[in-house]
């Protein structure tokens, strides 16, 4: 039960840092707000870090580990945004929520054994999730083969970061998977930023806020780590995908946007999902 409400609450938290981080896109610099807030999470893991031992009482094994999960995850963010630039969110968005699948099928093929009942309440969560994440169309861009690949490439990143940040938190070990994961998602994104020249300043009033948004999602991955070391990971990386029920509800609520009649199914879609994993 511990692993199921750490994995809902870091759904909790990516979705409020997700909603947040598209306001901030929408006004700010992509890259430096993606840079910006990543760099404020492994600056907070580092003083961790440096408060309980410093780095020679890390395990070597964890951050290695957590270092591929973090080129996933550099991959996925890249690919996602890439992908709307390209296409349509009513595609595009879906499609990355199947990142869980991942996790999930490489979790039972290794061996992972959750109930039926489980699992099944797991694939239905999911199916909501994804049904939540798709936007109306709005006749904008025409989207096509391009987007498709680009979104099916995001949710390869995403799902790649979810099962590799949750091996590596195996034993234990979650300051060493998200430092890991953080610097080698960091890296690389500002190396894509300077060789795509994309400027990473960020107004001085708005630092502390997209700050914020690096922590909040630096927390929500410390949450998915300690969730992987009391669940099954082919259940708690699907409950740790939900997020998208959260952006959309925070996005009715707080931007006055509509909720559509397949996002509102997909809500309640996945919180049944969610039941029955939690009774199983």
């Amino acid at each position: 039960m511990l692993g199921i409400v750490l994995a809902l609450g870091s759904s909790l938290v990516w979705g409020s840092a997700d909603f947040l981080g598209g306001i901030y896109t929408r006004r700010l610099s992509l890259a430096g707000v993606v840079v910006i807030s990543q760099m404020a999470g492994l600056l907070a893991l580092l003083a961790i870090a440096a408060a309980t031992g410093g780095p020679a009482a890390l395990n070597g094994e964890a951050f290695a580990i957590g270092l591929a999960a973090g080129g996933f995850g550099a991959v996925g963010i890249a690919a996602f945004y890439a992908a709307l630039a390209a296409g349509t969110m009513s595609i595009v968005s879906p499609v990355s929520a199947c990142g869980a699948v991942i996790p999930m099928v490489l979790a039972l093929v290794g061996g992972e054994r959750p109930g039926a009942i489980a699992l099944a309440g797991a694939v239905i969560a999911l199916a909501g999730a994804v049904m939540a994440s798709i936007h109306e169309y709005s006749g904008g861009r025409p989207g096509g083969r391009a987007s498709i690949l680009l979104a099916v490439l995001a949710a390869g990143g995403i799902g790649g970061y979810l099962f590799c940040i949750g091996h590596a938190a195996r034993g234990g070990h979650t300051l060493e998977a998200l430092l890991g994961g953080r610097t080698g998602s960091l890296f690389l994104l500002i190396l894509a930023s300077l060789l795509t020249a994309r400027s990473m300043r960020v107004p001085r009033h708005a630092i502390v806020a997209v700050a914020a948004i690096g922590l909040m999602d630096t927390s929500a991955n410390a949450l998915f780590a300690l969730a992987t070391q009391h669940g099954y990971l082919s259940i708690v990386s699907v409950l740790g995908s939900v997020y998208p029920i959260v952006t959309v509800l925070l996005a009715q609520i707080v931007l006055r946007e509509r909720l559509t009649a397949v996002q509102a199914a997909g809500v309640v879609t996945a919180l049944v999902g969610v039941a029955i994993v939690s009774a199983a």
